[in-house]
């Protein structure tokens, strides 16, 4: 569990925190019809319904169970049906089955919320000494809902952009930051060696701990993220029918899935078409590439005749750079920091267990909530994954 700094807890600034960050996700769903809330069409997506419903059994289960005497839970089926991957806590319903939830209705999701936000809001108020205790708790399941809620987004755009006529979330772009600038060229970062993982006083998760040296050589990395236009080049190319541009495992799943180009992407005669929150638009060629497989951003690299950078080289490299707009894939396996140590009690599932068949991705995307994200953030999917807002920058070989 997070260090918890008994001195330094304002909580007056954690109840407002609570609110707004709760009062965002419901932010996020609000556009939604009622029977957008239950669809899932993958296994890796979940109904917006249980997003809403398992951030709130989070604080729920870890907060008020533990330190609000007298809490009465709210139904206690959704121990059950909104646990995700606490194998601590009990039986849950399989991830592919969230889908199949029809009841409870949205409605009484929403109820949920509001019992649960109530008591946790009597719980920060209150006087007694445990209201210290949970303060740690209560940060991890604040900084839990801001990666809901990045998900959701993901969950949202892809309930929507796979259906046949591609129905827009809102006729303006929510994620749009107009904070990003663009440059050319390349920052040539010369070789030594770098302190890497997170050095603060503030929150971070246990993957990023351990700050240790690295030895890194002299390399060049892109200023800018790759963009559409620069994508769009390769898949006219014919790089996807190009298996010497491939991973093996790439090449068996971009054909074994008959993908021709990147999420989201309807090629026509004469312009490129790619869904977005507002429905089918014509390309912005000028914009970052987005929604890339591991597999898709090394092959791409390798047709440019560079690579990928491992998360040493970004992290090195960070601070000369504009990040932020895409998830950037990098060359390095999703690992422990020498040293590494799990969250205490249950919340140690919280990252340990996935280090392993996984690529880091770093710099965050408009999709992060903006006060969320930080050089030393590691991300984590398995290549294959390209549902997120994910993208590459490259590096000179």
């Amino acid at each position: 569990m997070p260090e918890l700094k008994k001195k330094h807890t304002n909580f007056e600034t954690l109840l407002a925190r609570f609110r707004q960050i709760r009062n965002q996700t419901e932010t996020i769903a609000g556009p939604l019809k009622v029977e957008d809330y239950v669809v899932q069409p993958k296994p890796f997506v979940s109904p917006p319904k249980w997003h809403l419903a398992h951030t709130t059994w989070f604080f729920e289960t870890f907060v008020l169970k533990k330190f609000l005497p007298g809490y009465k839970v709210f139904n206690p089926q959704f121990d059950f049906l909104f646990n995700s991957y606490y194998n601590a806590l009990g039986n849950k319903l399989k991830r592919e089955k969230r889908g199949f939830l029809t009841r409870p209705e949205t409605a009484e999701v929403y109820k949920y919320r509001e019992y649960v936000n109530q008591n946790t809001e009597r719980l920060l108020e209150g006087e007694s000494a445990g209201n210290e205790n949970a303060a740690g708790i209560m940060e991890l399941g604040l900084q839990h809902e801001q990666q809901h809620q990045e998900l959701l987004w993901y969950d949202i755009k892809y309930i929507l952009g796979t259906q046949l006529f591609f129905p827009a979330y809102g006729i303006h772009n929510p994620l749009k930051r107009d904070d990003q600038k663009t440059s050319n060229g390349f920052v040539h970062v010369k070789g030594g060696d770098y302190t890497i993982g997170y050095r603060g006083d503030g929150f971070c998760y246990d993957n990023e701990l351990g700050a240790h040296e690295v030895k890194v050589r002299d390399f060049s990395i892109a200023r800018s993220l790759v963009t559409v236009g620069d994508y769009l080049e390769f898949v006219q190319s014919g790089g996807y029918e190009k298996f010497e541009f491939w991973h093996d495992d790439g090449w068996s799943f971009i054909n074994q899935n008959g993908i021709k180009a990147p999420l989201y992407w309807v090629l026509n005669d004469k312009y490129l078409q790619i869904y977005t929150l507002c429905g089918l638009q014509k390309a912005a060629l000028e914009e970052p590439v987005n929604h890339l497989s591991y597999y898709e951003a090394a092959a791409f690299a390798k047709w440019k005749g560079c690579r990928l950078p491992t998360e040493y080289e970004w992290e090195a490299a960070a601070d000369q750079l504009n990040y932020g707009t895409r998830w950037e894939w990098t060359e390095s396996a999703y690992l422990p920091y020498p040293g590494f140590r799990e969250f205490k009690g249950e919340a140690a599932e919280y990252n340990g267990k996935f280090m392993v068949n996984q690529k880091v991705l770093r710099g965050g995307s408009e999709a992060t909530p903006v006060n969320h994200f930080r050089k030393t953030y590691r991300n984590f999917f398995h290549p294959e994954m390209r549902w997120m807002f994910s993208g590459l920058r490259l590096v000179k070989n």
